[in-house]
């Protein structure tokens, strides 16, 4: 294949995005971007009591997300082709799922704000799955804090997928059904997901320009922008404690909680004045 694609996995959670994402790496030789998403501190509380953590645990991994593909991807696409296993207009798709009113708001204002200066990818693989093969999947892998995900939630995550990507034009994408289908095992099923990645890419799919977005909306006032500032950075130190050797698990509780202040003001200042 000539030239340097960035192509994004996509799908439910057990869908199989990240083993996707690593066949894909170790068959073509590209550059491999895994999303980062046991670092956020929120993510067990979440996932125990949804409606009182979904914002945190929301604007955090929109930061992370954002950090992570504005940092790495453009930098990667200049040596070498980059396949990811999240796509980061996704997380809108989670914010929709769970946020409500003022919440929702000032996560959409701070979304749209980043969206533009995330790069667009060449091609999305849209992983698809019944709610009853994720769930099997899920419990097969045994994550600690997918241990409490009701059947219900993970329904209402697969039909917000499914219309996600229906209205979803920002790039091409290709939907694969993983029912019966074990590219980790089976070498042909395997061959054949890989061949028909390559097959698109090498068809000639258009390369949208990598800052490619519209703008909506009006731009937040300087105070918010001042707050959100700090909020990234704050973001930015529990990762630097988290990637420490060792992870230095005492820092990132204390720089969670300064998070936390930060993530406040930042609602603070966007919700102000409204009624």
């Amino acid at each position: 294949m000539k030239g340097h694609y960035y192509v994004a996995i996509e799908g439910p959670i057990g869908v199989g995005k990240t083993t996707l994402a690593r066949l894909v790496h170790e068959a073509f030789g590209w550059k491999l971007l895994l999303e980062v998403f046991e670092e956020n501190p929120f993510l067990a509380q979440f996932y125990e009591d949804r409606e009182r953590y979904a914002f945190p645990t929301q604007i955090f991994f929109l930061l992370s997300r954002y950090r992570q593909q504005h940092d790495v991807i453009p930098d990667a696409l200049k040596e070498d082709s980059l396949v990811s296993d999240y796509l980061f207009d996704k997380d809108q798709l989670f914010a929709k799922l769970n946020l409500k009113d003022k919440e929702l708001r000032v996560y959409e204002l701070v979304h749209d704000a980043l969206a533009e200066q995330i790069p667009t990818p060449h091609l999305v693989v849209y992983l698809k799955a019944s709610t009853d093969t994720l769930m099997e999947r899920i419990a097969f892998r045994d994550r600690p804090y997918e241990r409490s995900m009701s059947r219900d939630y993970i329904d209402q995550l697969r039909r917000a997928y499914e219309s996600f990507f229906r209205e979803y034009d920002a790039a091409p994408v290709m939907e694969v059904d993983t029912e019966g289908l074990n590219f980790v095992s089976n070498p042909d099923d395997r061959r054949r997901v890989l061949r028909s990645i390559e097959s698109r890419l090498e068809q000639g799919v258009v390369q949208l320009p990598l800052l490619e977005r519209k703008r909506k909306g009006k731009a937040a006032p300087r105070e918010p922008l001042a707050e959100f500032a700090r909020l990234v950075a704050a973001v930015g130190k529990i990762g630097d404690a988290l990637a420490a050797e060792p992870p230095d698990y005492g820092a990132a509780r204390d720089r969670t909680a300064r998070a936390e202040e930060r993530l406040q003001a930042l609602v603070d200042a966007l919700t102000s004045g409204e009624g």
